[in-house]
């Protein structure tokens, strides 16, 4: 079962290094705020596998709370992001 649990985390961690790569080469802002939130969503499943491995509850109260900022994060940056381009939010 170890073996699993490695095999997940090494293919979430490949999947955030794909994300600094899009997050470098853009082409535009949008695709860097989807990138955004694939880092929360990312980070929350690291934590989610970590609690299933470690068996303790307490990763998925933090895999909660980075959940929600990173959903509170990217919707500030679509805000910020609509009226450096003049639009209302």
């Amino acid at each position: 079962m170890d073996v699993f649990f490695t095999i997940v985390i090494v293919f979430l961690l490949l999947n955030i290094a794909v994300g600094l790569i899009r997050v470098w080469r853009g082409p535009t802002v949008a695709d860097r705020l989807l990138t955004t939130q694939l880092f929360g969503t990312t980070g929350m499943a690291i934590l989610l596998v970590l609690a299933g491995y470690l068996e303790d509850p307490d990763f998925l109260n933090v895999a909660i709370t980075f959940n929600v900022l990173a959903i509170l994060l990217v919707i500030g940056l679509v805000k910020v992001w609509k009226k450096k381009k003049g639009e209302s939010p």
